[in-house]
Formats: C-alpha cells, structure tokens, sequence
C-alpha cells in the first residue's frame, strides 16, 4: 500500500519569523514528522499549494479535487488549514474508491507543543484502516465532514449537531 500526502498549507506548515506573529505558510511539515517517525511503508508528499485556508478559493478546491481524483493511489492524505478544512473534504464527497482523510493542526508542526505529530499519526492510521470515503482526523477522533465543525474557542474539532 502506497499513502499519497498532498500538503496545502495551513497552519500545520506556518513558519513564524517573529514576536508579532508574522509568518509565511512554508514547506510541507510532513517530511520531517515522517521521517522521524522512521514509518515503514511506502509514501509519497506533494506539495500542492502553500495557503492559509482562509485564503482559498472554489479554484483551489477544484484543482485538490482533480489532483485527488487523478492520483493512483487508493490512500491520500490531506494536510490542510483547519478553518476551511470541512469545505475542501465536502467538496472531495464524491471521489469514489479512495479513502481520503484530511488533517491539521491547531499549532505549526515546527512547535514542540504542536498536535501535528498526533493528528498526522491519526491519519495515517485512519487512511489504513478506513473503508473507502471522506475523514477528518483531528484531535483523536475519527470524523465524517458533513458532522463535524471547528469550535475556536476550544481549538478543536467537535461534532455538528445542527
């Protein structure tokens, strides 16, 4: 089994330059977590855009989506912002035969008190397990993107009972 990561950017790859909290969406995060992590299966990281998510477009969404959609392999994960992560996974719903789980964080992966690691690490295991679809993997638990929202003021993803 082959795990295709595509990085969007997000906070999980923001790199602070400083005490004001200016920062630039930078690199993927992913390659450092995994290569110390020493994972023993075969991967792939693509970086497909650098963006708050704030900052996304229909066009993004779109140009994910179709990257997804083209992609070989039946296990993708996504590192996204948190803020519109939900809306990019409800716009992947209709991919078909992939198990496609997108994931963040609330801190940058570069910090030591980060959630990356887990959240990354709960991905990796979802998209191995998981029966083909679309998932949020975030704050230890396992969510369907059309029954999950952001709460801010707790910084973490909770269920949408709306």
């Amino acid at each position: 089994m082959k795990i295709k990561f595509f990085a969007i950017g997000g906070t999980i790859d923001k790199v602070y330059f400083d005490a004001l909290s200016n920062y630039q969406v930078g690199p993927p995060g992913i390659e450092n977590i995994i290569s110390e992590a020493r994972v023993n299966f075969d991967y792939e990281v693509v970086s497909l855009l650098q963006k708050d998510s704030l900052d996304m477009t229909y066009e993004d969404r779109k140009m994910i989506h179709d990257a997804v959609l083209q992609e070989d392999s039946k296990h993708i994960v996504i590192t996204h912002g948190t803020d519109t992560m939900v809306d990019t996974a409800m716009a992947l719903k209709a991919i078909e035969d992939k198990v496609i789980v997108l994931t963040g964080a609330m801190k940058p992966a570069c910090f030591k008190s980060s959630d990356a690691s887990f959240n990354l690490g709960s991905a990796v295991a979802a998209v191995q397990t998981l029966p083909s679809g679309v998932y949020i993997a975030i704050n230890g638990r396992i969510f369907d993107p059309a029954k999950v929202k952001k709460d801010r003021n707790l910084m973490q993803f909770t269920e949408n009972l709306d």
